[in-house]
């Protein structure tokens, strides 16, 4: 693991902007092409507006994405595909981009993403962790030996909750109850990682995730087995590490 903090949220996009630059691009200079795994939600604003200001090929870079909730419609404000269209393929002209449709057909729509995805390993994943300390859509307890890229999941009401704080939905209730999302097995199967957490509201789940043992109830303590993890914080979602990690700040 490599984690570094920052000063606040905009600094540590800054710096994990470039380093996504940079695994991009010598992914294109080895093999020609990079495949690219994103997520969404508040926490990842600033990595995203960093990632605007980085020269990368987007010709050669092949996209996919984590999550996207069941029967709600791109229009929504919450919508996934929405958000990615807006911030990110609004200025990174990719090869293909794989959007997580929640309105098709469930079973056909597992099917594609799972044979696209398998079609050549990840080369880079940008994954967050949410206040629940779940990784994509993975809740606890997470389902750490999923077979399928891609399942659909039922959502628990503190990753609702999170939804509704973050201003996507008004109320709880209005949060959709399954979603679409990518596995914990393919999300560890990424050849790097980078974690993007900004915010006091994320400093429970970090400290969780880098403190306690790994377990399915702490669904991010799983990238802590991952070889090549980049977690990138600031200021506030490493306000409840004791003092010496906050101190060994680009540990391996």
């Amino acid at each position: 693991m490599h984690l570094t903090i920052h000063d606040n949220a905009e600094k540590l996009g800054e710096a994990a902007a470039a380093k996504a630059a940079e695994v991009l691009d010598a992914r294109i200079r080895e093999q020609g092409k990079a495949r690219l795994v994103l997520s969404t939600g508040a926490s990842q604003f600033s990595f995203l507006r960093a990632l605007a200001q980085e020269r990368v090929d987007w010709s050669r870079v092949e996209m996919f994405h984590l999550d996207e909730y069941v029967g709600l419609p791109e229009s929504h404000p919450a919508s996934f595909r929405k958000y990615l269209k807006e911030r990110f393929l609004s200025f990174a002209p990719v090869a293909k981009a794989h959007l997580v449709d929640g309105e098709g057909e469930l079973d056909s729509v597992l099917a594609s993403l799972s044979a696209a995805i398998r079609e050549a390993p990840i080369d880079l994943a940008l994954i967050g962790i949410g206040e629940n300390a779940h990784i994509a859509f993975n809740d606890p307890p997470a389902d750490f030996d999923a077979e399928e890229p891609y399942k659909v999941v039922e959502l628990d009401d503190a990753c609702k909750a999170q939804q509704v704080r973050e201003g996507w939905f008004p109320s709880a209730g209005e949060v959709p109850r399954q979603a679409i999302t990518m596995t914990v097995p393919q999300i560890m199967a990424c050849r790097t990682i980078l974690s993007c957490v900004p915010y006091r509201v994320k400093a429970e789940a970090i400290r969780r995730t880098l403190e306690e043992e790994v377990t399915p109830l702490v669904p991010a303590s799983i990238l802590k087995r991952h070889g090549d993890w980049w977690l990138y914080l600031d200021r506030e979602s490493a306000s409840a590490l004791p003092d010496a990690g906050k101190e060994q700040q680009e540990r391996t």
